[in-house]
């Protein structure tokens, strides 16, 4: 994982070393809420079992303070969701993701700017599904799966155009973003409001891991004051 990183995001030689203790500070971010439940895709496995090992390790050392972790992932096939190149993961450094705040028009232009088959030049050529990214997003997102295998097979033989089934995908994201985005804008209208709740929510957050922090130095005998 962490060599795959390196090399999407042309560190070179020069790695940060917030590179490497980023994982140290996910197990924190984590165990200061003693979260028993971690929904993560699989790339991050690895930073999820990092952070189960030192659960482990402080536990056996002091005393069960904090809890281990486990992952909650997608369904098989749904972890790694690619980008719209093909190449590597979805990703805001990488450039090639889609994002819930884009508007519809956006939205249309990078579906419309897909990667799907090199080889499918003409309509009436047979196509290939596998590594094309408008069959794999359809498989994640699309409801209709029985229409979604019709689509495909047809592809395969040839007869089914690139715009055609981009279009449909633009249905379908459309239909899963909508609301979503709607109701975004809904709360754009009053950032104060977003702002209070984002208050709240540090506030609460804050008391409960002042709480596990407490329980932490207990434990290591460094609760030198009260």
């Amino acid at each position: 994982t962490v060599k795959s990183e390196i090399q999407q995001k042309s560190f070179g030689e020069g790695v940060p070393a917030g590179f490497f203790i980023y994982p140290v500070s996910q197990a924190a971010d984590i165990t200061a809420f003693k979260a028993n439940l971690v929904p993560v895709g699989d790339d991050q496995k690895p930073m999820l079992e990092q952070a189960q090992e030192i659960v482990h390790s402080f536990n056996n050392t002091y005393s069960e303070v904090l809890v281990s972790p486990k992952a909650v992932l997608p369904p098989k096939g749904e972890g790694r969701l690619p980008g719209i190149d093909g190449n590597g993961k979805m990703s805001k450094s990488l450039g090639n993701g889609i994002y819930l705040a884009d508007s519809a028009d956006v939205l249309a232009k990078k579906v419309m700017s897909m990667y799907t088959d090199p080889n499918h030049i003409h309509v009436e050529d047979p196509g290939q599904v596998e590594g094309n990214m408008v069959f794999t997003y359809l498989d994640v997102f699309g409801q209709d799966k029985a229409h979604i295998e019709e689509l495909k097979n047809q592809y395969r033989a040839g007869g089914l155009g690139d715009v055609k089934i981009k279009r449909y995908l633009i249905e379908v994201l459309e239909a899963e973003f909508g609301p979503i985005r709607a109701r975004r804008e809904e709360f754009a209208k009053d950032p104060g409001a977003v702002m209070e709740m984002l208050k709240q929510g540090s506030l609460n957050a804050e008391k409960i891991a002042a709480q596990t922090l407490a329980e932490v130095k207990g434990a290591m005998g460094i609760q030198y004051f009260g």
